[in-house]
C-alpha cells in the first residue's frame, strides 16, 4: 500500500472519529497513524485473516461485506470520513468473517492493531467513543436490513446515494448498476429503472459508470426515514467533546418486570 503525505489530506476532510478523538487524551494513537492511499478495489481485510491495521477513511469510501459460503458477498455497511473499519479488532474478535473493500478511492489513515488496542484497553475516554462508534455502526447495518425489506427500490437508492455523499465529501459517485444491484439485492434492471426515474426527476444525473447528485434536497425528499435515523445516530454518537458518565437512575420497566417474575 502506498503512503502518502499528511499535507495532502486536507484538515476540511478528515476523519469525523478521529476528529473525535483528537479531543481526549490520544496523542499516542496520533503518533502511531500513518497516512495512505486506499485504490479502488483494495481488500483492506478478508475473512479468517488476522487485521494487523485498522483504516480511517478521509476521501475513500470501503464497503463492509459479508461472505456467503458459495464465494458471494453481500454489503452490510459503508465506511467513510466517519469511521474506521476495524471493529473487531478493539471488540475482542482476532479475525473477521467478513471482508472489507475499497469502492471509492482516496485517502486515509491506518494504525497498527496494536497501537489502537493499547489506547482501547488504557484510555477509557477513546474506549467510550470507539463503543459509541461502534453502535452508530450497527444501526447503519441494521436500518441497512430494515429499509431493504420494507421500502421501494427507489427510497433505498436515494438513502445509498445520501449517504455515499456524505461519506466521501463528493457529489458525484463511481457506481454501476450492477453494484447498485448487488448492494441492494435487487435486479439490476430494477435499479435502471429507478436510476431513470431518479434521473428524470433531475435529482441525479447518470453516465458511465457516474452518478452526480445534480438535487441533494429533492434526493432527501424522496428517501425514506432510515437515512435520518442513520445520520442522526452518528450526529448523537459522535459528537467531539468531553465523555460525561451516565449516572444510574433506578431501575426501568424491563428491571422491574425481570424482578416480578422472579
Amino acid at each position: 500500500m502506498q503512503l502518502t503525505s499528511v499535507a495532502s489530506l486536507s484538515p476540511l476532510r478528515g476523519n469525523r472519529l478521529l476528529d473525535a478523538l483528537r479531543s481526549v487524551d490520544s496523542r499516542r494513537l496520533w503518533s502511531d497513524l500513518e497516512p495512505c492511499d486506499l485504490p479502488r478495489g483494495l481488500v483492506v481485510y478478508d475473512s479468517s485473516l488476522p487485521q494487523t491495521y485498522a483504516y480511517f477513511p478521509v476521501t475513500a469510501l470501503i464497503s463492509l461485506q459479508h461472505v456467503m459460503g458459495n464465494g458471494s458477498a453481500g454489503e452490510i455497511a459503508v465506511v467513510g470520513s466517519e469511521g474506521l473499519v476495524g471493529v473487531s479488532i478493539f471488540m475482542g474478535g482476532a479475525v473477521t468473517p467478513g471482508r472489507a473493500v475499497v469502492k471509492f478511492a482516496g485517502s486515509g489513515y491506518r494504525v497498527k492493531a496494536r497501537s489502537i488496542m493499547s489506547e482501547f484497553t488504557h484510555a477509557a475516554s477513546v474506549m467510550q467513543i470507539l463503543l459509541r462508534y461502534t453502535e452508530a455502526l450497527m444501526t447503519q447495518v441494521s436500518m441497512n436490513v430494515a429499509c431493504n425489506r420494507h421500502h421501494s427500490i427507489d427510497q433505498q437508492l436515494c438513502r445509498g446515494l445520501l449517504w455515499r455523499i456524505d461519506q466521501t465529501h463528493s457529489h458525484e459517485i463511481v457506481m454501476t448498476h450492477e453494484h447498485i444491484a448487488n448492494v441492494l439485492g435487487i435486479r439490476r434492471e430494477s435499479v435502471t429503472a429507478s436510476a431513470g426515474r431518479l434521473q428524470e426527476a433531475g435529482y441525479i444525473r447518470y453516465a458511465r459508470g457516474r452518478i452526480s447528485v445534480t438535487d441533494r434536497s429533492g434526493l432527501e425528499s424522496r428517501a425514506c426515514e432510515c437515512y435520518g435515523v442513520i445520520k442522526k445516530e452518528y450526529d448523537r454518537l459522535l459528537v467531539a467533546k468531553k465523555v460525561e458518565s451516565v449516572w444510574y437512575s433506578g431501575p426501568t420497566p424491563a428491571d422491574r418486570a425481570c424482578k416480578e417474575m422472579r
